[in-house]
């Protein structure tokens, strides 16, 4: 009876192992692989209406379109933009994301919103298109400058995203610190709502030019002002970050007659080093460039080998696209 017994526990423990060796096989709920990398992947964009989460949208859709690898997918999310999707890729949370450039340097430096952390599970995949930091009123308000914000309502940006960063930033540089105004923490679309019915005076938004977004508010309220950061609080903004000056001509929309001076930072596709493997970040590299024509958006068409590492010469390489840029020529 005693065998029979222990036969029949050591059967049972040799079953448990099997099925417990089963479930380590690395084919988990993400599509993870034994070393840990993934093919179902989540990409970090930002707020709706900004640039990041249509921009995010179209390129999902563009990879899966035309990557073959079994199990691979990606699915796009709003986010809080640059410093959340960068945390996020570190954490684990998120395998891919956009960012801009400088929000990355200072990840990189372990400066501004990352001091003191860790970013080393990130790499750069490609440099996507220019952004310009847009503050904008309405005629309405009779606000003509970047000095009269204080005392005003004014939306900096969602929490997690350079826009607030740069807000902050800008609004130093005239003198205008916290507490100085009224601030509305609200992405790109509900600060557009927010402006147009006037529960606002302003808001901040570093996008894509042209931004669908300020096209809307101007198409739907005809009087859309830019406010210019020039003089002084310019070279102070471009002295101390890594945004550059920059031009919005006129022209750039429709109904801008004006050129509008104002900073500029590169837009990013990031990737995790550890979840996405090489060959697959090879392979999200090559669509992006080989296959952007596929892609609707605006800003898509700005996304060439000719700056595809503008503003991140100095930042850490995903090695998956580090080995397509040696391929074409672009790295040595």
């Amino acid at each position: 009876m005693r065998k029979r017994t222990l036969f029949s526990l050591i059967l049972i423990l040799a079953i448990s192992m099997v099925i417990s060796a089963c479930g380590d096989s690395g084919e988990g709920s993400g599509g993870g692989d034994s070393d840990g990398t993934m093919t179902n992947l989540t990409m970090g964009t930002g707020s709706v209406g900004g640039v990041y989460y249509p921009l995010g949208g179209e390129m999902a859709n563009l990879f899966k379109d035309n990557i073959d690898v079994d199990g691979f997918d990606v699915s796009s999310v709003e986010s809080g933009a640059s410093v959340e999707n960068i945390a996020k890729i570190q954490s684990g949370d998120f395998q891919l994301g956009i960012a801009q450039n400088t929000t990355m340097i200072n990840a990189n430096n372990q400066t501004g919103e990352f001091e003191g952390k860790t970013t080393d599970k990130v790499g750069v995949i490609a440099s996507l298109y220019p952004e310009g930091l847009q503050v904008v009123t309405l005629d309405s308000t009779g606000i003509e400058s970047i000095e009269e914000l204080k005392g005003k309502k004014v939306a900096i940006g969602p929490p997690g995203g350079a826009t607030r960063e740069a807000a902050e930033m800008v609004l130093s540089a005239y003198g205008i610190e916290e507490g100085d105004y009224e601030a509305y923490e609200e992405g790109f679309g509900d600060a557009k709502s927010k402006l147009q019915n006037g529960t606002i005076d302003a808001s901040f938004a570093v996008v894509g030019v042209p931004s669908s977004t300020t096209d809307e508010l101007a198409n739907a309220t005809k009087e859309v002002k830019f406010l210019d950061i020039e003089g002084d609080a310019l070279q102070e903004v471009v002295d101390n970050s890594q945004y550059e000056a920059y031009t919005v001509e006129a022209g750039t929309y429709e109904w801008q007659e004006e050129p509008v001076q104002t900073v500029t930072a590169m837009a990013l596709l990031l990737g995790s080093t550890e979840q996405v493997s090489e060959d697959l970040a090879y392979q999200i590299t090559k669509t992006l460039f080989e296959e952007t024509d596929a892609m609707t958006i605006e800003q898509a068409k700005l996304i060439t080998e000719d700056s595809a590492l503008t503003g991140a010469s100095d930042l850490p390489l995903h090695p998956g696209a580090e080995k397509y840029f040696k391929e074409v020529g672009i790295t040595e």
